[in-house]
Order: structure tokens, then sequence, then C-alpha cells
């Protein structure tokens, strides 16, 4: 698939922003992609729409949703994850009275090949290589999306096979979106930069918020002399300073998802190629030798060296350009996710036609 370059530089505007800076950062969504702000606030003020998030594991279909959210109308707007659905799913079936909820809404809405005993069956021995029945995907959304006032979803994991992006193009009716523009979302991201996004992950076991050692630090960084490594602590002030952890198999980067990343690149194939709903383009990284022309600097993602200072007890930290080559071999940089998010803003406005 060619994803197209998406332009954010604004010729004659040399402010640069900290895009860490919550204050900073909306001030260039509103210098960048205020007008399309606006309107996507009003057309929100009466409307809705459903939107499908492609892109392979860990290429920032959360994050770039609900940044746009932020930025747009965090009231109006939900990013729906499939997979956190299915995950308190197993925990209601541990709980007796939960239980009992559950399994008398699927007798009721439940339709589908395979008799409910066997799917709560797969539903208790579920791993995740395991795909749930597409059916008890829809019962199981619908019931979750019944709980919430009507807002314009951002839905991620689903479709997640072939046969799913089929039952994607009426999913909305199922729902009671029936009038509702659907649009699909497809995300490129090189496998390089998502190994390296894996590797260095950072997670605070508090808060569960997800940071990057190499790529997206917090603003503490210390140094365990005895364990010769660098680690991160959690900027959230009610977590006091938790130490920010990998989680187990990082270190193995893509090695373990290769072919999950595959199957993830024929769906947005095959989503790409249907006729009559609306697509956007994302793409996270641009040619080394064309990026200028494209964004500003403190648009693209850098990478961070530590250096320890044991005479003053201090972390040096030194930012680089981050290069990294594309899944063509192309030298090339990865972009922050406001500029990305810049970028879906703009295409979705274009695409509702304000």
């Amino acid at each position: 698939m060619k994803f197209p370059i998406f332009k954010t530089k604004i010729k004659g505007v040399n402010r640069k922003f900290n895009l860490t800076d919550p204050k900073e950062q909306r001030e260039y969504f509103q210098l960048k992609a205020g007008t399309e702000i606006k309107k996507l606030r009003e057309y929100l003020k009466k409307n809705t729409f459903i939107a499908y998030l492609l892109g392979k594991k860990n290429s920032g279909k959360g994050t770039y949703s609900k940044m746009f959210g932020e930025m747009v109308s965090s009231e109006k707007i939900e990013h729906f994850s499939i997979g956190d659905m299915v995950r308190n799913v197993d925990n209601e079936l541990k709980d007796p009275k939960k239980r009992k909820e559950l399994l008398a809404f699927l007798e009721k809405n439940y339709r589908g090949w395979q008799p409910l005993e066997k799917i709560i069956s797969v539903l208790e021995k579920r791993n995740t290589k395991i795909l749930l029945p597409t059916e008890l995907i829809l019962a199981l959304a619908k019931r979750e999306i019944s709980r919430r006032e009507k807002k314009t979803l951002f839905i991620d994991g689903f479709p997640r096979d072939m046969d799913q992006i089929a039952f994607s193009l009426f999913f909305r009716d199922l729902l009671g979106y029936r009038d509702d523009p659907d649009i699909f979302i497809l995300i490129d991201v090189p496998k390089a930069v998502i190994d390296e996004r894996i590797k260095w992950r950072r997670v605070c076991p508090l808060c569960q918020t997800s940071r990057n050692l190499k790529l997206l630090p917090t603003s503490k960084v210390n140094y365990d002399e005895k364990q010769k490594e660098f680690y991160l602590f959690c900027d959230n002030p009610k977590c006091r300073g938790a130490k920010m952890l990998p989680k187990e198999g990082d270190e193995s980067g893509i090695a373990p998802i290769k072919k999950r990343l595959e199957k993830d690149e024929k769906l947005m194939e095959r989503a790409d190629s249907l006729y009559g709903i609306p697509k956007i383009f994302l793409r996270n990284s641009l040619p080394l030798k064309s990026a200028k022309k494209y964004v500003d600097d403190y648009e693209i993602t850098p990478e961070y060296h530590f250096k320890w200072d044991k005479k003053n007890k201090k972390v040096k930290i030194e930012e680089r350009p981050w290069v990294v080559k594309d899944d063509e071999g192309i030298e090339s940089v990865s972009l922050l996710a406001q500029p990305v998010a810049i970028s879906l803003i703009k295409q979705m406005a274009k695409v509702l036609e304000l």
C-alpha cells in the first residue's frame, strides 16, 4: 500500500512548540488545524460518526484517536477497544453475579452458528492467539455501547479478521447508528518503529501509563548503579514517583508478533480495496531526504541517550535525530503523535465535507 505524505509545515511560520507541554500543544493544534477543529466541534453538536481503526499492533491507534478527542471534543468522542471489552468479560465470568447477568444478556442477544455453551467455554479458555467468533463480538459490543449515551466512536480492534471486514460494513446498523457516516482509518508505521516502541516501552505499575525509555521518557530519569541500567519515574503526581517497568517479553520486540503484523497488513489492504466507504490514511514516517519539506523539526521523534555523571550523581540526557529504515529500506524519520493527529483532524473534516 502507498500512503500519501501529509504536510503540516506552514510556510512563513517559524514558531517552535514544546509538544510535551499541554498549553503549547493546544496552541499548536489551533495554529495548524484550528479551522477544522471548529468545524468538527459544530458538526458533533448534532451528529456522530463511527471510525474503524486499522493498523499494525502498536501502531498508535489509541493514541491518535484519543488525541483527536482531546483536541476536538472529549465529551462527544470515545475510543472503544474491543480487546479491553473482552478482557473485562473475562473478569465478569469470575464474578457469580456479573456472570449471571452476562449469560442472561447473551441468551437474549447472541445469534450465531455455535451453541452458547460452547462460546462460553471458549471465552473461559481464551488466549491471545484465539480469535473469538464475530457473532459473539457483535453481541458484546452491542451490550457495551448500549451502556453509553450516543457518541462518536473510534473502534479499535474490529475488524480483526478477513470475514469481519464485511461485518463492519453493517456494524453501525446493528448498534442503532443508522444514519452515521462510517470511515476506515488506515495507519502505516514501519516495523522498525514498532520494534523500538516495544523494546524500550516502560509502564507505570499504578496508573498503567506507557512511556518509552529511548523515544518518550518522562521528566524524571535515574540510574541504578547496581543493575547498571537507567529507569523512568512516572510523571503522574498520584503515583508519587513510581518506578516504571518493562513488560515481560518486551525485550524481544516484534519477533513474537511477526505473523500478527503480516495479518494486520493484509487486513488494511483488503479494507483499502472496498468501494463506498471513505478512508483516511495516516503515516508515521517520512523519507529522511524530504522530511523538512513537509514537517517542522520539533514534529520529528528524537531519540534520547543517557549518561551517568558518577561524580554529581546525576543523569545527563542527550537528544539526537532518530533515523530508521522503513519497510522498503528507505532511511526515514518517525513523527510524533501530534502531527499525525493533525493529519487525522484535517482529513476527517474533508471526509465529512465540512
